[in-house]
């Protein structure tokens, strides 16, 4: 598969090696933990001892770093902006602009839930970047999950990677026509943007079209089991590790429950 359709970078680290189900348990395990405990400080923790040091052993720090800015700084300054002016429930005010003022619970809720998305892309975002998407959809089919669902899985983390391919693409060829995208405010090239949109859309119908027809011509979705071209290697250790990792998450949550955590 193209590296441009995919997040993929390839590497022979411990990491790349793992079983992919074996990351997505820690996605599960790390998602869980991170929403089930009420604390502001405890997604922090999660991000900043088990993500970071997972890309940096995996080889692939700078990436992570560009995706996860990429994809969180802006979703990161709508949330403050809602949840710190428009916060419903009373509070301490700490500025008031008008009719909306910024509350100090408003911004530790958006605080609170911009750390657990965090976790959560994050997360997936480790497991994009070392496993290879041809990978990830064996694993998943030997680990005995139905092909459909494995492929909505398999599709659905590949969509933003080929969305970006094709719109470069798209870009690059009206920049060959004249179009220019790199004057102008930021409104203008806003609307220099509009007219991508049409072919962008177009292209990805007739990507779904052409998908649909290469898996019908392999028989996708027959009732028999399908043999394996490529088995993916796993071990008890880590079907042991991947019930570990969900058991401490739920203990977590148990302990937070207590009091403990």
């Amino acid at each position: 598969m193209s590296q441009t359709l995919n997040f993929y970078q390839d590497g022979a680290t411990w990491i790349h090696r793992l079983n992919p189900v074996t990351k997505l348990a820690f996605v599960a395990a790390v998602t869980i933990a991170a929403f089930g405990v009420e604390n502001l400080w405890w997604p922090a923790v999660l991000f900043l001892l088990l993500e970071i040091p997972a890309a940096i052993a995996a080889g692939v720090t700078t990436r992570f770093i560009k995706l996860v800015l990429g994809f969180f700084a802006p979703f990161l300054v709508i949330l403050f902006l809602l949840q710190g002016l428009t916060y419903p429930d009373p509070g301490t005010v700490l500025v008031e602009l008008g009719p909306l003022a910024v509350k100090t619970e408003g911004l530790v809720f958006a605080g609170t839930t911009a750390l657990r998305l965090l976790v959560m892309v994050s997360a997936f975002i480790v497991l994009l970047l070392t496993t290879h998407p041809g990978t990830l959809m064996s694993a998943m089919q030997q680990a005995g999950l139905p092909p459909k669902i494995a492929y909505v899985i398999s599709a659905t983390m590949q969509i933003i990677p080929a969305f970006q391919a094709r719109a470069g693409a798209i870009m690059q060829a009206q920049q060959a026509r004249g179009l220019d995208l790199g004057s102008g405010g930021a409104l203008t090239r806003a609307r220099r943007l509009v007219p991508l949109m049409g072919p962008l859309l177009l292209g990805a119908l007739t990507d779904v079209e052409n998908r649909s027809i290469a898996m019908e011509s392999r028989a996708f979705g027959s009732p028999r089991r399908p043999t394996a071209f490529t088995i993916v290697p796993d071990s008890v250790g880590q079907r042991l590790a991947r019930w570990a990792m969900i058991l401490l998450a739920v203990l977590a949550i148990a302990l937070h429950t207590l009091g403990v955590l």
